[in-house]
């Protein structure tokens, strides 16, 4: 939106906005010197700015729903640890758009940065950025090619998938951008791959669409390639991220997952799945000022 439409729609003059622009409170970018505020930014800055009467405070604008990257071990553990929380596992970007809308108290994910060891932070102040948010570590993950038994085709490394039927994910999961990223490495582009008509939206897809035979390779975990009994080609050792605003970090469906993961039946969970370290779990990379 325009200065002049945020004004209308806040129902204040273009000079406040102005103000608040220019402290910082609202947020906004700057186009070739002329101010815009990103439409689901503004709406949820309203919400976060929203005063309740007596009483009304333990009302959260937002749902109680788990939204972004798909993770087995975090699925496994909203449920056992009774946090009430749905899930709505749509990829990695996805869940970044949903914090942004209000329509989820937390979004996984698991995207890329330029950098060594660096995942999410950028892609968080870009998406969210005027939010108060922050990113805390809940696992590290092996992840890589999931092949046939036997690797029929003898892929070795990534710039073997040319020719193999290949099964993506969804535009907006974290593995389609680490395989761009992955692919531009090694000197290949997506057009390159034969890739299967209808993309797999889960780690469970992805190793479940090269067990039945759809797909002769697919980007996933170790730990659902174990899971299915399938080959499996280590490619990168990624950090999955969750990401709250500060207030839904304290309320109780969190603090119950956090509280469960101490526990000894999480341990074992996640001793159990090749390819996951939790020992850094609860780590803060970023936390907004």
């Amino acid at each position: 939106m325009t200065t002049r439409e945020v004004a209308a729609f806040l129902r204040i003059r273009e000079r406040k906005v102005y103000d608040l622009a220019g402290a910082g409170d609202i947020p906004c970018v700057r186009v070739t010197g002329k101010l815009l505020f990103p439409r689901a930014l503004v709406q949820a800055w309203l919400v976060r700015h929203t005063h309740y009467g007596a009483g009304a405070g333990a009302l959260c604008p937002r749902p109680p729903v788990v939204a972004g990257s798909h993770d087995p071990l975090l699925e496994w553990a909203l449920r056992e640890a009774q946090t009430g929380l749905a899930t709505l596992f749509d990829g990695s970007l996805n869940g970044l758009e949903r914090l942004a809308k209000t329509q989820a108290v937390a979004a996984g994910s698991h995207l890329p940065e330029e950098g060594a060891d660096a995942w999410n932070v950028g892609h968080v102040e870009r998406a969210l950025a005027g939010m108060p948010v922050v990113v805390i570590e809940w696992a590290r993950r092996e992840r890589g090619l999931i092949l046939p038994v036997g690797n029929p085709d003898k892929v070795s490394s990534i710039a073997d998938l040319a020719g193999v039927p290949f099964l993506p994910r969804q535009r907006a999961a974290g593995s389609t951008v680490l395989l761009a990223k992955l692919l531009e490495e090694a000197g290949m582009s997506l057009d390159q791959l034969k890739l299967c008509d209808t993309p797999a939206r889960s780690e469970t897809e992805v190793a479940l669409g090269v067990a039945e035979g759809r797909a002769a390779a697919g980007l996933g975990l170790a730990a659902m390639a174990r899971r299915h009994g399938l080959a499996f080609l280590p490619l990168a050792r990624e950090r999955y991220d969750l990401i709250l605003c500060r207030r839904d970090y304290f309320d109780a469906p969190v603090s119950r997952l956090l509280e469960f993961t101490r526990g000894k039946a999480f341990a074992a969970r996640a001793n159990a799945l090749e390819g996951y370290d939790v020992s850094g779990l609860g780590t803060v990379h970023y936390n907004a000022a």
